[in-house]
């Protein structure tokens, strides 16, 4: 299955724990360093109670697969981009990127923690520019950031 034959649409109610097992099983995979500030439970609740009802949230939906990525948007930041990692290198992430570009128009801005390189490297190709490094003492899990903005191209 390809990135193209993949549903991209608004997360509802129903998708908020298929949504957190993908943050969890990605979180786990590309950050095994880093410590996680809350317990799978607290995850699972926060994407039940705030992520899916509060802010812009979509789900990439593979069929039988079913949730095997997830975008969420606040207001001009791109907030969360997790791909289930069986899903990764399809090209679905370069999907939520154009599709968070459509929806913010003006810019986005985002945070990644420094030792996620590959992260970091997917942006920059997507034209999002190192706007400012951290020690990490401002996020919950105490792990140096990099922040990264992307402007649209004057015209």
């Amino acid at each position: 299955m390809t990135s193209d034959d993949i549903d991209i649409r608004r997360a509802g109610a129903s998708d908020a724990a298929a949504a957190a097992e993908v943050w969890l099983r990605s979180f786990g995979t590309a950050l095994p360093t880093v410590r996680r500030a809350h317990d799978d439970e607290a995850v699972r609740g926060w994407f039940t109670h705030v992520v899916v009802p509060e802010y812009e949230t979509w789900v990439a939906v593979a069929g039988e697969a079913g949730v095997v990525g997830l975008l969420v948007l606040d207001d001009g930041e791109l907030e969360q981009l997790y791909l289930d990692p069986a899903w990764r290198g399809r090209g679905l992430g370069d999907r939520f990127v154009e599709l968070a570009k459509r929806q913010c128009p003006e810019g986005l801005a985002l945070w990644t923690f420094q030792v996620n390189a590959p992260a970091r490297r997917f942006y920059e190709r997507h034209g999002f520019v190192e706007a400012e490094r951290t020690d990490g003492l401002r996020n919950e899990e105490r792990e140096p950031d990099v922040r990264y903005v992307w402007r649209p191209a004057a015209e």
